[in-house]
């Protein structure tokens, strides 16, 4: 009877607690209703409050990956950038660091693919790069790349720019900038993609090589007068070919002053100067007699000398040749063709050629010309007969925007944005 009563209480117990099991599943089916009531009513997700573990938050919608340099790459050049990409992105930032997480200044490129330090990087340095691509929905993406620069290489190229800081120059000037090894030609548009041009007001211009080891840049129409131009050379670390590197990084930043351009022509005799598109002053000149004429052409200011010496009896020989002194000396060309005062053809001047191929004025209109040019002034000689040389001076506008554009190591694209004089914006090329 005890084992019944016993059997009986077990029972009863397991009763109850179904009971108790089966009023939990209520109230829990009671809380599952109430919470469908808050979702989207579609299926969705809540749109906030609690998830489970295993729902995993969107991915973003931009993409970053960077392509050089490879994570963990070593013997990387001082020159490095960062070349990276980025997919559906609408804003891409750049972070540079050294090992003790220093943060490397630098700038994104106009082309938004790479990512230049503001000068070359250390050597034997590791850094680190993170580039942080961002989409519409708000949602970063980054890529790391962690590099080793190289050691400091022993041989390295040094370069130089014929102008210096603040310097102010003519119209024609043309930047020049040299390298004390000759670029072999596989190099070249390395180099030129490091090689940047700011000017105030905004120009139109490319860089030329005139030979392995010499670069000019000029404007597709002479300088604006009263200009402020800048100009870089990124190459400190760059591979030159050879197992040398570029020695340093360049900077120059020069001004250009009024428009003063002289023209002469043969047919008269005369020189018109003009300033700021104004005739200022009309000059009786002397040419080149026909033995030792002078060139035709459009050349540029190279020197000006207060007094020198001319001595052509190398040139020229012992019956031809002379040792002169000279006062108001401007150089023109190469081969020894000047401006310059020459009291002793002021009877000719104006009438007849009797020079050596120099342009002769008086002395005191060689006085005013020197008082009021300076070098990267431009001179148009016509009517002569010979042509002026390629190559025999700064002959930089003796050549068709055409043929000079040919002399780039890049391809050339015309510019395809506002006409700078309306954006009142500075000019910044090449880029990349």
């Amino acid at each position: 009877m005890r084992a019944v009563q016993d059997q009986l209480i077990r029972h009863g117990d397991d009763r109850r607690g179904r009971r108790r099991r089966g009023f939990a599943a209520a109230v829990l089916a009671v809380t599952l209703a109430l919470a469908s009531a808050c979702t989207d009513g579609g299926g969705g997700k809540p749109s906030g409050g609690w998830q489970n573990g295993d729902d995993q938050p969107a991915a973003p919608k931009a993409a970053a990956t960077i392509v050089e340099p490879k994570a963990d790459a070593k013997d990387v050049p001082a020159s490095t950038g960062i070349t990276f990409t980025a997919t559906e992105a609408e804003q891409t930032s750049v972070e540079l660091k050294d090992s003790a997480g220093g943060a490397v200044e630098g700038e994104l490129a106009v082309d938004g693919r790479s990512w230049l330090p503001a000068g070359a990087l250390k050597y034997g340095e590791t850094y680190t790069a993170t580039v942080t691509a961002t989409g519409e929905d708000g949602r970063p993406a980054t890529a790391t790349s962690t590099f080793t620069t190289m050691a400091k290489p022993g041989k390295q190229v040094r370069i130089s720019s014929f102008l210096g800081d603040d310097q102010v120059v003519g119209v024609g000037m043309p930047l020049i900038v040299k390298f004390s090894r000759a670029v072999p030609e596989d190099y070249r548009d390395d180099v030129q993609s490091r090689m940047t041009v700011t000017s105030v007001p905004a120009q139109e211009g490319i860089w030329h090589w005139v030979s392995p080891t010499e670069i000019r840049y000029r404007p597709k129409e002479f300088w604006k007068a009263n200009s402020t131009v800048s100009y870089r050379v990124q190459a400190g670390g760059l591979p030159l070919g050879g197992g040398w590197y570029g020695r340093a990084d360049l900077s120059v930043g020069i001004k250009v002053g009024p428009a003063v351009v002289m023209t002469v022509d043969n047919k008269t005799k005369r020189m018109t100067v003009t300033k700021d598109g104004s005739v200022i002053k009309t000059i009786p000149v002397s040419l080149g007699k026909k033995s030792t004429p002078s060139s035709s052409g459009t050349m540029v200011v190279i020197e000006k000398l207060r007094k020198t010496v001319f001595d052509t009896f190398e040139e020229l020989g012992p019956e031809e040749g002379y040792r002169t002194k000279i006062d108001y000396a401007q150089r023109l060309t190469w081969g020894g063709e000047f401006i310059h005062a020459a009291p002793w053809s002021e009877g000719q001047q104006g009438r007849v050629n009797v020079s050596h191929g120099c342009v002769n004025v008086s002395m005191a209109n060689g006085a005013w010309l020197f008082a009021n040019t300076r070098v990267g002034d431009p001179i148009t000689v016509k009517g002569t007969e010979r042509k002026l040389q390629n190559g025999n001076g700064w002959t930089d506008w003796n050549m068709s925007w055409e043929q000079y554009v040919k002399g780039s190591a890049l391809p050339y694209e015309p510019p395809t944005e506002a006409a700078p004089e309306q954006t009142g914006e500075p000019t910044v090329t090449p880029t990349t």
